[in-house]
């Protein structure tokens, strides 16, 4: 069944128009062959062709096959009509009308005049009989149209589903998040704000400047790993609930603090477009971020330069570290920086590179479209 339902529909609705047109005009040339007079085959020939405009005037080919109906027994054109009627109204008393007007034309004999010579009662028995054939396409149109409407209905309950399940999984996600949220508040800021005060009493007591400087460095480096913190906390326990005011996002003016803060010998160099969104500056931020952040792990004493470039068709940052001085220590490293980096790259339709360089250095490059919104 699903089989020829499937082919069915593959069937064009011009195809079914033709064949229909051809039907109606052979049940018309059966009933006029021999006995047609002009008026006759001109009515069968509008009724016959207009139900190529069915689909469109479904009530005007109905009128247009009466006249056929009420000069010969023909069944494929108002049978067709009405089924075309039915299945695109739901006018109910439209509907019950065409169909006794169908049965009345389908009853009368033409001339009127010899209607009233015969018997009655068969006018009566034929009368009935066209009724119940006039209501069947009508019935059947309207059975379709309950069909096609039990089925937008279902198509409706499952979006409905959907909806509901991608709801559920956003109350889990935010649940999931606050909890998150608690467990980076309870463990991660407490260990960090015992640094932060380590390095203050450590820049008390040290009698070397550059002791002092470094542990000022740590520091302030805590301090900012706090902020940080605390707004992600922020934002991850605002995720569904009421709204939250937030620290405001870092932009490209806090890219000079940054490097103030990062206890890296670093120079920034070049410009950005004028007008890039503050998602493409945030990007630019983080993998600057991103790219210190690395250096100090992996690369002491290096130097760093921050690259800020545009072209006709491209803009973005590079950043590029000299090689270590000193002998790194072995840091945990998971990589999720870069893989969060590459992410937002991707947002904004561009490509995060990170590569060593010829003279032991490394290099990140961002490179996103020049209209990147």
């Amino acid at each position: 069944m699903n089989t020829g339902r499937a082919w069915w529909r593959r069937v064009p609705p011009w195809a079914v128009d033709t064949g229909l047109v051809m039907l109606a005009a052979l049940d018309a040339w059966i009933n006029l062959l021999g006995e047609g007079t002009p008026v006759m085959w001109a009515c069968a020939a509008v009724g016959s062709a207009g139900l190529f405009l069915r689909r469109r005037f479904p009530l005007t080919v109905f009128l247009l096959t009466l006249p056929m109906t009420l000069f010969m027994d023909v069944a494929v054109a108002p049978i067709a009509a009405l089924y075309t009627l039915a299945a695109s109204t739901r006018n109910r008393p439209l509907l019950a009308g065409c169909a006794l007007l169908n049965a009345v034309a389908g009853t009368l004999a033409w001339p009127l005049s010899d209607e009233f010579d015969g018997d009655r009662t068969w006018t009566l028995v034929q009368f009935v009989y066209a009724l119940a054939t006039a209501f069947a396409p009508v019935l059947f149109g309207q059975l379709v149209q309950a069909r096609h409407d039990v089925a937008r209905r279902l198509v409706e309950v499952k979006e409905a589903r959907e909806h509901e399940r991608a709801l559920y999984a956003q109350t889990v996600l935010a649940r999931e998040r606050a909890q998150l949220a608690r467990e980076m508040h309870d463990v991660v800021s407490h260990q960090v704000s015992l640094i932060a005060v380590q390095a203050g009493a450590l820049q008390m007591a040290a009698k070397d400047p550059d002791a002092r400087e470094a542990a000022r460095t740590i520091r302030t480096l805590s301090s900012n790993t706090l902020d940080e913190l605390r707004h992600m906390v922020t934002l991850l326990r605002a995720s569904g609930g009421k709204a939250t005011e937030l620290a405001p996002q870092p932009t490209l003016a806090d890219l000079q603090q940054l490097i103030a803060n990062s206890g890296i010998e670093t120079t920034l160099t070049g410009e950005l477009p004028p007008g890039i969104s503050t998602t493409a500056q945030r990007t630019v931020y983080r993998t600057v971020q991103e790219a210190l952040t690395n250096v100090r792990k992996h690369a002491p004493g290096a130097r760093a330069e921050v690259r800020l470039w545009h072209d006709v068709h491209h803009f973005g940052v590079t950043v590029t570290n000299t090689a270590p001085t000193r002998p790194t220590v072995a840091l945990p490293s998971a990589r999720h920086g870069l893989i969060g980096l590459k992410e937002r790259a991707e947002l904004l339709d561009g490509t995060l590179t990170a590569e060593p360089t010829p003279e032991g250095g490394y290099e990140i490059e961002l490179r996103t479209p020049a209209l990147s919104d």
